[in-house]
């Protein structure tokens, strides 16, 4: 078995993100003492939640749920159709202060039911306050464990895996994953290459929507590898923010890409040149989205497409 390269720890601050100010993640908090010398008993200890919501489980009992949330959900994978390659997918949006994530991660569960002929072939993964009980957390371990269980459904050999992620980038390229205040491991590159090494999938994409996600292209690329990041190695992305429902990359390749072609390099050729259009109007530095097709996934992925029972656009919507 490969070793896993070391978990990033949760960050002291949100990484370097554009289009929105999110809030810094924290650790996990710790129980404060009231002030008054003798009041400490009456007023017992107080614990910091944040923005927890009240008519939700309390964050140990999500912690504590999260192997069951997983088996749950690998037990709804449909049973793949013989004779043929299929797709199954893991869509991962890592940051709860935005439902942006949140909304990708799910309709991209559309896409694969709808458009793309394959429903109960995804897994959505998702920190967000309004599905803490009814969805995995985004989170290291549970990737892990996602992969774990697709390997047990998939062919390895002969199905193509989709690995999503959508949340805020650092400019030293570590994804956040945060659900405050449960102390949740960060993605970076070494990780998540790592992760998905540990997995025999011959067939890969993997696309990160997040700021300087272009770092992930070197660690991601190879044979059987297509990679597909919203921004360059040293740019931003935009489209996120607590008053968006979908990033620019989502809505240009997921919602306007693959509505229009089941391509997967088409499409993003088709957003490239979009979001270019939208930074230009909004006179921002581009961010370049990257693309990085291994030996033999095009004629895979072209494989997949000649079989697929692709159906009908699905317009995009916020989760609920």
């Amino acid at each position: 078995m490969t070793s896993v390269a070391p978990r990033p720890p949760a960050p002291a601050s949100t990484p370097a993100v554009a289009g929105s100010s999110a809030p810094p993640a924290r650790p996990a908090p710790a129980a404060t003492v009231a002030a008054a010398d003798d009041a400490a008993d009456d007023e017992g200890l107080q614990l910091d939640v944040g923005n927890w919501p009240d008519n939700a489980p309390t964050p140990e009992q999500v912690f504590a749920s999260q192997p069951e949330a997983m088996r749950t959900a690998l037990g709804k994978l449909a049973k793949r159709t013989p004779g043929k390659p299929n797709v199954y997918a893991v869509a991962f949006g890592g940051d709860a202060s935005e439902d942006v994530f949140r909304n990708e991660a799910e309709y991209l569960d559309k896409l694969m039911g709808t458009r793309f002929g394959s429903p109960g072939h995804t897994l959505v993964l998702e920190n967000n306050p309004d599905t803490l009980a009814t969805r995995p957390l985004a989170s290291w371990s549970n990737l892990e464990s996602a992969l774990d269980g697709l390997a047990r459904v998939m062919n390895p050999k002969d199905d193509i895996l989709l690995v999503y992620i959508a949340t805020h980038g650092g400019s030293d390229h570590s994804l956040l994953v945060d659900m405050d205040p449960i102390p949740l491991d960060q993605l970076d590159p070494d990780g998540l290459s790592q992760i998905l090494a540990r997995h025999d999938f011959r067939w890969k994409v993997v696309v990160v929507n997040a700021c300087y996600s272009g770092g992930y292209v070197p660690k991601l690329r190879g044979a059987g590898s297509l990679v597909m990041t919203s921004a360059r190695t040293d740019r931003t992305s935009f489209g996120c923010g607590s008053d968006s429902d979908i990033t620019y990359f989502g809505h240009a390749w997921l919602a306007d890409g693959l509505n229009a072609t089941p391509d997967f390099v088409q499409a993003f050729d088709q957003a490239r040149t979009e979001i270019a259009g939208w930074e230009k109007r909004d006179a921002v530095t581009p961010s370049e989205p990257q693309i990085d097709v291994g030996a033999g996934i095009a004629d895979k992925l072209a494989t997949w497409r000649k079989v697929a029972k692709i159906g009908p656009a699905v317009p995009f919507a916020p989760a609920k």
